[in-house]
């Protein structure tokens, strides 16, 4: 074998690696929502995360990006330690389905003999027809599914070609006296096993290593016994990739990758003893005889169901096994490990992620608000400090999700997943506003506590009506982000405007009551730093409700433009509007 021999075999992987890359993003972008819906049906029980797993990993080609999803799920406390066992499972059965279409490329080797459906089947024969439709998908499509399934088409094309060219890059070797003799030392079940192991955990993907081996078959010089160990082997190495992921990983997320690693050695080391055992009596008749490509994908799937078959009825026992290797340590159980960094390998979950984290966000910044309102009433100094810690909480979440969603963005996404993300980076702005609002109010109520000042019944009244007109306003805006509530999105822009109209209201009482003197400038500093405070909250509630609305109705952000539509040219705003002034009427 020369060294160009060698430069082909690497240019052959390199086409392999980048092929099965496009295609495995492409399927998980084009598979986006079905992920987001499928994961969110997660279950503890052990036969439809199995199913899970499978599916999942089946759907994006990679049983490595898989298990780092579910390190990451398990990581945010989305999913259980148990629940993450059957999914594993799953997900290592899954990934046989790349070695099955590699194994295409072994069809119709006999040539002329090969009649001719069979060579029909062949990849040079259909191979150039996916790659011209891919092409033109890509090329002539507007962003969207069609230009996702040109992507895939042609990745799948660049997969077959770089197995093409490995297997004849490798060709020359089937005449080679020292590549035979080299095959003799992986007959050795330890080396072969290592060989497997190393070789899958520097290339990543126990696909690529798979399809290396079976390129190698092409050689005829692969034996059965030779090439059982090996595939065994890779099965060890996938792991390297989820445990890499679980460096820096909360305690259950390290837990998830060592079910992983447990899961194929404790599998290898079972399988390969009762191999060679039963061989040692039986003297199998096969282990000599040559593999070909399907062979590989034969032993490689039946690997995994022997495991699932062994290991399946332990799946607890495997959760306790990783729970005694890796000790429980105490850690901060705050919102923003929800968002993992894992889950950037998949786009789509990571924005259904981002959102979730976004709606306790908005929840947090409505109940620091809610409690600082509740000082007017009662003031308790342990209230205002809960309405601060929740600000601080808040602004934690939003710097979090801020870094979060900018590196989702980097990420190849498609339209609606790119509105939500211009969406939420809107909406955690103005929650974060919110909370700061609420803080500014706790403030004002001090400051009357400390300086024992008292509205007066009049006063007290309007500032009463205004907070409850808050709420409402608060509670609509809450439930058009969490909810998506579009009904009572609508009803926060007339709601806004009548605070405004009530803060005018209540700035003419005010000037009243001073020329009356049944009030001091001191306490007028006081309501205007309130009412205003009051007054900014109503108008965040209205930019996260209008852009809930707009991206909902149109696709778009131009929210402003949008709100002064609704304005000028809606006779139902106008009613609600008028509504809301008589039931909120000083």
């Amino acid at each position: 074998m020369s060294i160009f021999n060698v430069l082909e075999l690497l240019c052959g992987l390199a086409l392999f690696l980048y092929g099965m890359n496009v295609m495995g993003d492409s399927l998980k972008k084009s598979a986006g929502n079905s992920l987001k819906m499928i994961l969110g049906k997660m279950t503890s029980n052990p036969v439809k995360g199995f199913l899970l797993g499978l599916g999942v990993t089946a759907i994006i080609q990679s049983s490595s990006a898989t298990t780092v999803m579910v390190v990451g799920f398990v990581n945010s406390g989305t999913m259980t330690l148990l629940q993450a066992v059957g999914v594993i499972m799953g997900a290592n059965v899954g990934t046989a389905v790349t070695a099955w279409l590699t194994g295409l490329s072994g069809l119709g080797s006999t040539g002329a003999a090969v009649s001719g459906i069979v060579q029909w089947l062949k990849p040079d024969a259909w191979m150039p027809i996916l790659a011209v439709i891919g092409i033109c998908l890509v090329m002539f499509s507007k962003r969207g599914k069609k230009q996702d399934l040109g992507a895939i088409l042609l990745g799948f094309a660049v997969l077959m070609t770089g197995m093409s060219i490995m297997s004849g890059a490798v060709s020359g070797l089937k005449d080679s006296k020292e590549f035979a003799n080299i095959l003799l030392i992986f007959k050795n079940p330890i080396l072969g096993v290592l060989a497997g192991a190393v070789l899958t955990a520097i290339v990543q993907s126990s696909s690529a290593s798979v399809g290396i081996l079976q390129s190698l078959t092409t050689t005829g010089a692969i034996s059965v016994g030779t090439a059982i160990p090996i595939i065994l082997g890779q099965n060890i190495g996938t792991c390297v990739t989820a445990m890499l992921s679980a460096i820096g990983a909360k305690t259950n997320g390290r837990r998830a990758a060592v079910v992983h690693l447990l899961f194929n050695v404790i599998g290898v080391t079972v399988v390969l003893s009762l191999f060679y055992l039963i061989d040692a009596f039986v003297n199998f008749a096969f282990v000599d005889e040559t593999i070909g490509m399907w062979g590989v994908a034969g032993v490689h799937t039946a690997f995994k169901f022997l495991c699932v078959a062994l290991l399946g009825p332990f799946y607890k026992g495997l959760a306790k096994l990783a729970t005694i290797i890796v000790k429980e340590k105490k850690e901060d159980g705050d919102a923003t490990a929800l968002l993992d960094e894992r889950l950037l390998n998949t786009p789509s979950v990571a924005v259904a992620r981002a959102t979730d984290v976004t709606c306790q966000m908005a929840e947090v910044s409505t109940a620091a608000l809610l409690k600082s309102l509740e000082l007017f009433k009662t003031f308790d100094s342990k209230l205002a400090d809960e309405v601060r810690a929740l600000e601080d909480k808040a602004d934690q979440l939003e710097d979090a999700l801020g870094s979060y969603l900018v590196q989702v963005s980097a990420c190849d996404l498609d339209a609606k997943d790119s509105r939500q993300i211009t969406k939420l980076l809107h909406i955690i702005g103005d929650y974060e506003r919110i909370s700061d609002h609420a803080v500014n109010v706790v403030e004002s109520a001090e400051e009357l506590h400390d300086k024992k000042l008292t509205f007066s019944a009049a006063a007290q009244h309007e500032i009463s009506v205004l907070s409850t007109a808050l709420q409402e306003v608060l509670t609509a805006a809450e439930a058009a982000c969490v909810k998506g509530d579009l009904e009572l999105a609508a009803k926060v822009e007339p709601l806004e405007q009548t605070i405004d109209d009530l803060m005018n209201k209540i700035k003419l009482g005010h000037i009243l009551r001073l020329q009356k003197n049944e009030c001091t400038i001191e306490l007028g500093f006081v309501l205007n730093d309130l009412i205003t405070n009051l007054e900014r909250v109503s108008d965040h509630c209205s930019n996260i409700a209008g852009c809930v609305m707009e991206v909902a109705e149109h696709g778009a952000m131009d929210m402003h433009k949008y709100l002064r539509g609704i304005r000028r040219d809606s006779e139902e705003y106008r009613a609600m509007v008028e509504e809301y002034r008589q039931k909120y009427a000083l």
